[in-house]
């Protein structure tokens, strides 16, 4: 399958939470879609790695992706390893994105910002001729950084006004995660997760505001942007 776009984070539902409104926005459009989890979310505080895949493929369905995959790294442990590398290049070679989305390279969690630099080390690797994989030699031509966790200026923001409410039912559909069962025991340690709904949903309001709609979701490129046109771009100046 020959994908369009391929958003790659470290666990499952992180796609969903940082960047799902764009990504039912692509499909919407009539792109091929996909999302590539590093690991099965294994060391989760809440449900189980096999709750978690049938929650992954629910939410996909809700994303409009046409493909979803976990590339089986261990939880808690993501790395840049020449193993991990070699095998989501040959991931890559197979799906052949034309735009990637890759976690901020600086977070909380370390396999977020881990994940970052393994997904674009592979993509550069996945374009070398003589590395000892399968597939033919390819580079997506646009890596883009969601900043959703990262306090930095974006180079853009998309507008996920009528995606939002989709979007939320694919953070919905991780129910072991935002739902959890009424008298569960809590636990002792601070779970990030708690509030982590909110808070995107909040970052999507302010984004959202930064470029005159409701919700947004924000984005980094490391290179400039090229603009043809200068007299029909979005967001009013004064």
């Amino acid at each position: 399958m020959k994908l369009d776009l391929l958003a790659i984070a470290a666990h499952p539902d992180d796609v969903e939470l940082t960047c799902g409104g764009t990504m039912i926005k692509m499909a919407r459009r009539g792109y091929k879609t996909g999302v590539m989890d590093l690991t099965a979310g294994e060391m989760g505080t809440r449900g189980t790695p096999e709750t978690r895949a049938r929650e992954a493929q629910r939410a996909a369905k809700l994303l409009g992706a046409k493909w979803r995959g976990t590339l089986e790294v261990a939880d808690s442990n993501v790395q840049a390893s020449r193993e991990n590398k070699l095998r989501l290049a040959e991931v890559l070679r197979e799906l052949r994105p034309r735009t990637v989305i890759l976690p901020y390279w600086e977070a909380r969690h370390p396999d977020h910002y881990h994940a970052s630099t393994l997904g674009y080390e592979a993509c550069f690797l996945a374009g070398l001729k003589q590395l000892p994989i399968a597939g033919e030699p390819f580079r997506p031509f646009k890596i883009l950084y969601s900043t959703a966790y990262a306090p930095v200026r974006p180079s853009f923001v998309v507008d996920i006004t009528a995606e939002y409410k989709q979007r939320h039912r694919a953070i919905l559909a991780y129910a072991s995660q935002f739902r959890p069962a009424k008298g569960a025991r809590k636990s002792k340690v601070h779970l990030a997760i708690d509030r982590l709904e909110e808070e995107m949903n909040q970052m999507a309001r302010h984004y959202g505001q930064l470029i005159g709609v409701k919700y947004g979701e924000a984005f980094l490129t490391k290179e400039l942007a090229q603009v043809e046109d200068v007299v029909e771009m979005a967001v009013r100046s004064i």
